[in-house]
């Protein structure tokens, strides 16, 4: 049986542009299309490949700079055939200018009450839904910082998949309670809890499956190594702005093209890892007893020179 990929994308305003001053159309500029590398180029390649993404988008900026930031992004996935679903950081409740700011910023969902996280996700789906997006049926908190109460809350809201476990973050920002070494679809109540894929890297540490995080061969050894072991799914993640530099002004090419290669690979190998939607992931098997993929030594070391000449030649200001 073949594994699936959820190549999930969070889409986001960040909040280091917000505090800086930008304005929205600056902001967005930054986060959203930073260096002719943003969604318009993830989407291009996706469509080149025939590669389906899950778009993980955060409409709480709306509260600040209106809802149309959030249906310029949701017009774009929409358009080019991808999907919506819900991504939430909280911060942006507490984002007016014009209000001196009374109390320290919450950042993490796990810093609101169970009642509290639930009106969140309401309100998330509401401006998502006047964003043009269709009813979500998928959520991930922002930064990963889930607890028991972000579960329930979820399920409450009546969502029947998240996506925001990752045991290389625990026990902090990620509080889920879930096995810190858990990489396969797990059922949790009534939802489908798809965790974020992880590689060994010694010392009992683990790498999440990011993009601008591990290596392109890293990422084709997990999904090998996740293949062997029957997992039904396998969830890697990337950003809107993870393929620009951190200033937003040009492409990281090292990173473009890593997110380049893979999307060549996946459809090369579409009849062993097809990518799917989060809306078509309704009968999985569950709680398969996969592992992180164990770790190489070879690998790793060419991942660390490789960032390391990344963030010299990309970040490193003249």
């Amino acid at each position: 049986m073949a594994t699936g990929i959820l190549l999930s994308i969070d889409t986001e305003l960040t909040w280091r542009a917000h505090e800086g001053g930008a304005s929205w159309l600056e902001n967005y500029a930054r986060s959203i299309e930073p260096g002719g590398a943003g969604i318009s180029y993830q989407l291009s390649m996706l469509a080149q490949h025939g590669l389906k993404a899950c778009f993980f988008v955060d409409p709480l900026p709306a509260l600040l700079f209106g809802i149309d930031p959030i249906r310029q992004m949701v017009g774009t996935i929409l358009e080019a055939g991808q999907e919506v679903q819900l991504h939430l950081h909280p911060m942006w409740t507490q984002a007016d200018r014009r209000t001196p700011r009374a109390d320290p910023v919450r950042f993490e969902l796990t810093q609101f009450s169970e009642d509290e996280q639930f009106d969140l996700i309401l309100k998330g789906r509401e401006l998502l839904r006047q964003a043009g997006a269709p009813d979500p049926v998928a959520f991930r908190a922002g930064s990963f910082a889930a607890n028991a109460d972000t579960l329930r809350a979820i399920q409450r809201a009546g969502f029947r998949i998240d996506s925001s476990h990752n045991g290389s973050l625990m026990p902090w920002p990620c509080e889920t309670g879930l096995s810190n070494r858990a990489v396969a679809p797990l059922g949790v109540g009534k939802l489908i809890e798809l965790p974020v894929g992880l590689l060994e890297e010694g010392g009992g540490r683990t790498r999440h499956l990011q993009i601008g995080a591990v290596s392109l061969a890293e990422m084709k050894a997990a999904l090998v190594h996740a293949e062997s072991e029957g997992s039904p799914v396998v969830t890697l993640v990337g950003h809107s702005f993870e393929l620009a530099t951190r200033d937003g002004e040009r492409a990281n090419d090292m990173v473009r093209y890593r997110f380049d290669g893979l999307c060549a690979w996946l459809a090369e190998q579409r009849g062993r890892f097809p990518t799917c939607h989060a809306r078509e992931l309704r009968h999985l098997a569950l709680d398969v007893p996969a592992t992180p993929c164990p770790a190489s030594q070879v690998t790793r070391f060419g991942r660390m020179a490789m960032q390391g000449l990344a963030n010299l030649r990309y970040e490193r200001r003249l």
